[in-house]
């Protein structure tokens, strides 16, 4: 488990550089929001794309991982969705706050999954986590939008709903990298040595990004909402995710992918839907940055876990 710590460290000391930064008169807030866009719609589409294109599949029951992967999905946004009736019996939570408890005990940082992958796995599980994303970004999407529009009294669009996912930048890249692998040609080798430099920037910047944007003061003010979706999402989510790929399974380096997969702490994206439908953006941050500092032990702990019933 120390030498897990130690590997996953340099992502850790990147994101928290990311918050050092951001709060120094060095980039203005301009600056920062372009990094977050420049990211969105170019450095990891690209990091995506070069990923599953150049991923070695072979050895893989990628079968077996993605219907794991799914089932865990649904299963969490149900157990999670069915806790709303005790909260709102008990006061626990507010109905205000239960779509940021919701957003942030389904969605995962697959970013945070790439750059620890890259830094203790075989090139293979970085493949497998940008399929991951493809498989639960829909399910996912779409169940927190529900839920957000719910709870806020707004109504659905859903021709926005499905344009945005159609058209979402982190699925396109996947797909076409999908029906590249497929072609009797490969993709122009300068053009592949272009992404794959992209690549291997996206998952720096990313991380200083995913940093600038926490705020550590909020943890110091923990309460059910924020804490509740952090036992769901960091210890509840690898637990069902773990125990669907043995059912299925799945042992050794294929189990261990996935509990990385469920084990990292909530995308920041949740945030910013939250802000536009009316949901609690100020707890989903709050969420984000507890969860990430947790997981710095909650990963190793998870994984170890994994490697142990899965031989």
């Amino acid at each position: 488990m120390i030498a897990t710590a130690e590997s996953i460290l340099p992502v850790f000391l990147l994101i928290f550089a990311g918050n050092v930064l951001r709060r120094l008169p060095l980039v203005d807030q301009t600056g920062w929001r372009g990094l977050e866009q420049l990211g969105y719609w170019f450095l990891y589409p690209a990091l995506l794309f070069i990923t599953i294109l150049r991923a070695d599949f072979s050895a893989l029951a990628l079968d077996a991982m993605i219907v794991s992967l799914l089932g865990a999905v649904l299963l969490m946004c149900a157990l999670t969705y069915a806790t709303w009736p005790l909260l709102r019996r008990t006061g626990l939570v507010a109905a205000s706050e239960f779509s940021s408890v919701y957003q942030t005990s389904v969605r995962w940082n697959a970013f945070i999954a790439l750059a620890i992958a890259a830094k203790t796995f075989p090139a293979e599980a970085l493949g497998v986590i940008a399929l991951a994303m493809v498989v639960i970004i829909i399910p996912v999407n779409v169940t927190s939008v529900a839920v957000v529009t719910h709870f806020a009294d707004q109504r659905m669009n859903w021709p926005k709903l499905t344009r945005n996912i159609v058209l979402n930048p982190m699925i396109l890249p996947c797909m076409l990298a999908l029906a590249l692998r497929s072609m009797p040609f490969g993709l122009y080798g300068p053009v592949q040595e272009a992404l794959q430099l992209v690549g291997q920037a996206a998952l720096g910047m990313g991380l200083v990004a995913i940093g600038a944007g926490l705020q550590p003061a909020d943890i110091l003010r923990p309460r059910t909402a924020m804490v509740l979706p952090v036992v769901l999402k960091l210890v509840v989510f690898p637990m069902v995710l773990i125990g669907l790929g043995l059912a299925m399974g799945l042992r050794g380096d294929d189990l261990l992918y996935l509990s990385l997969c469920a084990a990292v702490p909530t995308a920041m994206n949740g945030y910013l839907l939250a802000r536009q439908l009316g949901g609690d953006a100020q707890l989903y941050a709050s969420v984000v940055t507890m969860q990430t500092v947790v997981s710095f032990v909650t990963i190793p702990l998870m994984l170890a876990f994994a490697r142990f019933v899965g031989g």
